[in-house]
């Protein structure tokens, strides 16, 4: 979708501030927002890709004004809300009012925290033949989707070149909708700075981005 999340190219924020010495966790409550969110989806109350939809849609004013972590928590409560796991006037009370909905994989216990905390694996069989070869020139689509997307605005209607092949792979904006894993070819893909942003990009710098291959078309 098209949010405030996708900021890449826009200008007026200010350049990124890495922050000296970062800790993992800035605060206790932080560290209890990801055990949250990694713990529900283990038990299979959603996946990765309908978590990152759900913090894309918050308001925002509200995105723009929180942190890292406060965004997870955001995005954790509408969509255990809209889930069926929470109300919003548990929610409002601070605890459950009602039996739990059962969830997908059940109880894990302390054995499973490590495997759990370990990413995922994303690669699929291949339904099909690989659409393009390394070298080619593509063209990323100008799609505007409701939903969760991959592709970068500021690359939508330019065209770059196919520079690896990274074999079959869940295809999020399927996933996040629970449409179904959707194997598809994912690609990195090569933009000129100058194509992008024109005068005022930088000629000598190039943009890389992992384009799945229903994002592209050839140039």
């Amino acid at each position: 979708m098209n949010g405030v999340h996708d900021m890449g190219g826009m200008d007026g924020f200010g350049k990124v501030e890495a922050e000296p010495n970062e800790p993992v966790f800035h605060a206790a409550w932080e560290s209890r927002v990801l055990a949250m969110v990694r713990a529900m989806g283990a038990a299979g109350a959603f996946n990765i890709d309908t978590s990152r939809f759900y913090r894309e849609t918050i308001p925002p004013h509200v995105y723009l004004s929180s942190s890292y972590y406060k965004k997870w928590f955001l995005g954790l409560e509408e969509m255990l809300i809209e889930k069926g796991y929470l109300t919003r006037e548990e929610v409002a009370a601070g605890h459950a009012m009602q039996p739990g909905k059962a969830l997908k994989h059940g109880k894990f216990d302390v054995t499973q925290v490590e495997r759990i905390m370990v990413r995922g694996k994303f690669g699929r069989p291949a339904p099909a033949a690989a659409r393009f070869n390394i070298g080619d020139r593509v063209r990323a689509k100008n799609i505007h989707p409701t939903t969760h997307t991959r592709l970068p605005r500021y690359v939508r209607g330019h065209v770059g070149v196919v520079e690896l092949n990274h074999g079959c792979h869940v295809f999020p904006d399927s996933a996040a909708m629970e449409l179904g894993e959707n194997p598809q070819w994912l690609y990195t893909v090569v933009f000129e700075a100058s194509d992008l942003w024109g005068a005022d990009g930088d000629s000598t710098s190039k943009v890389s981005i992992d384009a799945f291959e229903p994002y592209l078309d050839p140039a």
